[in-house]
Order: C-alpha cells, then structure tokens, then sequence
C-alpha cells in the first residue's frame, strides 16, 4: 500500500509538472493582416492637378498626393485612391459627376472587410469653404468693398459658425459608416492645414486682415469639429494644421505649402487656395505617424 502510495504520488507530481511545462510553452503570435489602404476625400486629400495627375477628368487626383506618396513607403497588399476634387460627404454613398467628364463611383465602394487603414479628408465643400474664401476677396484697400466677416455676422450673429456646427454630426456619421464596411479598419480623420496667417498679407493674398482671421478661425472650426467627432466615434485625428503654420499663403514660393489666389508652376499647385506638391508632401509624416509608422527619411 505504501509503495502503490508513493507510485501514485510520484505519477501525480510528474502530471502536474507536464502540465506547467505545456503552460510555458510560448504561442506563436497571429500574423498582421495584410495593409489594405483607402483614401477617401475631397480636392485636399486628392491633391488636385498636382503633377504628375493619375486622373483628371474625372477627380483630377494627383498621383503624388499624401495617399499615393505613403502608398509607396508602406506598399500595401492592396491600395485604393477614391479622392475627388470637389467631393462632399454626400459623395461617399452616392455617384459623383466628374469636374470635367465621367462619373466617380460612391466613396465607399472602395472598402471592404479587409480593409485596415482608411484615411478621410473631407467637409471643406460641405460647408462652402473656397466660396467663402473668394467672398473675402478686396482687390482695393479698406474701406472700398465688402467684408465677408462682416457680411455673415451681420446682426450679431456668426451664421457660418452655425453652419459649421450644424455639420460636425456628419463627421461621425462617416465614420460610423466606414466602420460598417470595413469593421476591422483604422480610420484617420485628416484634417485641413493652415490657410492665412493672421492678420493676412494684403493685397500679397487680396484679403483684408479681419477677414482673413475669420477664414482661417473658419478652418480651424472645421478642424475642430472634426477632432471632437473623431475622439467621440473612436477614430484618430490628424493634424495637419499645426506643422504647416508658418507655410501659408502668405509665404514665399519656397516656403508655402498652400497656393493663394494666383495658380503657380513654380510651386507645383495649380488649383487656387490648395496644397501644392510641398504641402501633400509634408502632411505624409504626420499621416503616417498616425498608421503607426514612421516616416522614411
């Protein structure tokens, strides 16, 4: 009895010990899914008639936009570019006629359940943001013209600001939207950079000084909403308007990141009031630290 006690107790022990060797085993990690990127936006995200253009018809979408340039580091398995000049939130479900000719299909037809990373840059057109910025226009010094702050103001009280807000919900609408097609997806709301200086720099850029300020406080608005529903739905905003102060219109051509009225070939940005090749290229460090990778030097 005793040895068959000790033969038990010894099988025992052994057991026991096979069992907290079989827990150390390590598990090989899951592999990472495949990148599969989206880019979705309008004429900023698309990188209008920077050249050299993919397209132009259609979206006039830059084939060195910050989609396409961070396309290249990171290589996906898959990328799609749906970026459009002159998109609006209500261009992601629905058709949108091409500047000049076609028809971009919905925004949202480019995801799918293995996406995993979908940047959006989109809102500017929904709330008449270039309209805006060409109503500030004074090619003549105060007081010969019109101000545009004071024009939506007038009665005390800011209608734009109210516009802007009413729209901020659209934002996590999106982003809900996007995490129904693409459930497994990081989705990165990209915001505006910096537009004007403040003060501005007329008649450099025709605008009068309170005006300016009350464009750019316009963009910083909608920079803001969007941050606001980004954290609310549990997507990440980007932010491209701090690291590009300093590169307004204002600035030089060596120096700015956005055109002003006048197009420029110098620059490489042909359409008024956007980014130019070096504003696309340097909002890509930012977008990528965002992914979680960074960029290369």
């Amino acid at each position: 009895m005793q040895m068959r006690s000790v033969r038990v107790r010894v099988v025992a022990a052994v057991a026991a010990a096979g069992l907290v060797v079989a827990g150390s085993v390590t598990t090989p990690a899951a592999a990472a899914p495949p990148l599969v990127y989206v880019a979705m936006g309008d004429s900023f995200a698309a990188g209008s008639l920077v050249l050299p253009a993919k397209e132009v018809l259609t979206c006039a979408r830059s084939a060195v936009n910050y989609a396409s340039l961070i396309a290249q580091q990171l290589k996906p398995a898959k990328f799609r570019d749906v970026t459009c000049g002159g998109a609006t939130t209500n261009h992601f479900p629905n058709p949108q006629p091409g500047i000049i000719a076609g028809t971009a299909a919905p925004q949202y037809d480019a995801l799918s359940e293995d996406t995993t990373v979908v940047s959006v840059g989109i809102g500017g057109n929904d709330i008449g943001l270039v309209g805006l910025a060409v109503s500030c226009v004074n090619l003549l010094p105060q007081p010969v013209g019109t101000s545009c702050k004071a024009t939506n103001t007038a009665g005390g009280v800011d209608r734009l600001a109210q516009k802007i807000d009413a729209f901020a919900p659209t934002y996590g609408t999106v982003i809900e939207q996007i995490r129904a097609r693409a459930p497994h997806a990081k989705i990165l709301m990209v915001g505006y950079p910096t537009g004007i200086k403040k003060g501005g720099c007329w008649p450099v850029v025709p605008v009068w000084g309170a005006d300016a300020d009350y464009l750019q406080a316009a963009l910083t608005r909608l920079n803001t909403r969007m941050a606001e529903q980004a954290n609310a739905h549990g997507a990440t905003y980007v932010d491209l308007a701090t690291p590009s102060v300093g590169h307004d219109m204002c600035k030089s051509a060596g120096t700015r990141w956005i055109e002003g009225l006048i197009p420029s070939l110098t620059t490489n940005g042909l359409v008024p009031l956007h980014p130019n090749a070096a504003g696309l290229r340097n909002a890509v460090p930012t977008v990528l630290a965002a992914i979680g990778t960074p960029a290369k030097v």
